[in-house]
């Protein structure tokens, strides 16, 4: 296997755009939820979120500006990433071989906006009941021919793909809350096996959507929390009752240690080793012994060659949900024995919310920029201790200290799991 780094990082978040912007946030423990402002809220249970504000797809289209209507919201946000990634790398793709180029995203439910259909859905209902027929002759002549393309899940790598001319291997991962952390693994193993020498990899999501809130409200998985919604998401926290929707995206750039050196590219970590696992436990209640999330973490630092006691910074999946929060207390215990109490983990979902499909590329750039900058970032809304959950998450303020190897576990619905092991470069 090849040596494989982090040369450029790309953030659209609730908190930050841009690598810069979003360091700072999460070093300060600045949160990114709030009040849901892209739609009205009114008589629904769920009115915050972890939204995304600010940000103009159009500005990272350059002559490709018509593309924007093939993308729903969540490909906007990748197009977005990427191209900040791109540019914190300082590639040059003109001097780049395309074959070579490859193009790995974790993406979710890319939701339909319900405002689109109501009114043919109205016109499809008649004394007979719905009919398929009327309701297709209402939307027929409204509806973009490429309208379909909004909602691939493969739409965002395309996308990207076209954009960057990156002719190499190209792929999406649809596992949930696990998809962006199995994407950047995918991207460092086809690095390392020597399929590609530059992968962009990442993920992409948003449900910050009228139905999506319906749904998510009728799992009984999101908070009904009556606090300011900045202190909602409390990941590990004793009163912490359910997870907070966030969106956004983030993309990192891959590349063989070989083809960073020549070029003479920063580098902000290297990418060690990534374990996945499932829990074959139930599709929405993670296996309460975390077998499943232990095997994840232990497949990681094996691939990695890396002891289990040379680690110094756990990311944590951290959801802010009763079950999973204790879940992955319990995995981290399985994994790191008396240690545990000693490692500093934290969680970014307490200031953005749950990105989904997007969370674990987010929580795998954090982690990336964690170990070259040298501060952990904070678990923020801690001030309610849990018996159960006792383990040092690095409450309320960030921690200056020099990491020498992290870990970034994403733990998603249906018992999907996945770890990437990275560690501070060294020549």
């Amino acid at each position: 296997m090849r040596r494989v780094v982090i040369t450029g990082i790309g953030i659209v978040s609730p908190n930050g755009l841009g690598r810069q912007s979003f360091t700072d946030a999460i070093s300060e423990g600045r949160s990114g939820v709030g009040p849901i402002e892209s739609f009205d809220t009114s008589g629904q249970a769920i009115r915050i979120a972890g939204e995304v504000k600010g940000f103009d797809v159009m500005k990272y289209l350059g002559e490709n500006k018509k593309n924007a209507k093939t993308m729903g919201r969540a490909i906007g946000f990748a197009v977005g990433a990427a191209a900040m990634a791109m540019e914190d790398s300082g590639i040059d793709v003109s001097r780049m071989d395309p074959t070579r180029f490859g193009v790995c995203m974790g993406a979710g439910i890319t939701p339909v906006d319900i405002r689109e259909l109501v009114e043919p859905i109205a016109r499809g209902i008649g004394d007979d009941g719905f009919s398929l027929s009327r309701f297709a002759a209402a939307r027929a002549g409204s509806m973009d021919p490429l309208w379909l393309l909004k909602h691939l899940p493969n739409m965002a790598a395309a996308h990207l793909s076209i954009l960057h001319h990156a002719m190499g291997p190209n792929s999406t991962v649809v596992t949930a809350c696990a998809a962006g952390t199995q994407a950047v693994g995918d991207a460092f193993r086809l690095i390392g096996r020597g399929d590609a020498d530059v992968m962009m990899a990442g993920g992409c999501d948003s449900r910050i959507d009228p139905l999506m809130l319906v749904a998510y409200e009728a799992m009984k998985a999101v908070s009904h929390s009556l606090r300011p919604a900045s202190e909602v998401s409390r990941p590990f926290d004793g009163e912490r009752d359910g997870f907070v929707l966030g969106e956004g995206a983030a993309v990192l750039i891959l590349e063989s240690l070989q083809h960073a050196r020549r070029r003479k590219a920063r580098i902000f970590a290297e990418v060690r080793g990534y374990g996945s696992s499932f829990d074959a436990h139930g599709l929405t209640r993670p296996e309460p012994e975390g077998r499943g999330a232990a095997l994840s973490m232990t497949s990681a630092l094996r691939e990695a060659r890396i002891d289990a006691a040379d680690v110094d910074y756990i990311n944590a999946h951290g959801t802010s949900t009763r079950l999973n929060d204790l879940m992955e207390t319990v995995a981290v215990k399985r994994v790191f024995g008396h240690r545990a109490r000693k490692i500093p983990m934290s969680s970014q979902k307490s200031m953005v919310g749950h990105l989904i499909g997007a969370s674990g590329a987010l929580e795998a750039a954090a982690t990336a920029i964690s170990l070259d900058s040298g501060v952990v970032p904070p678990t923020i809304n801690q001030s309610t201790p849990d018996p159960a959950c006792d383990l040092d998450y690095v409450p309320n303020t960030a921690r200056e200290m020099t990491s020498r190897t992290a870990i970034s576990n994403s733990f998603g619905f249906g018992g999907q799991n996945a770890t990437l092991v990275m560690s501070k470069f060294h020549g």
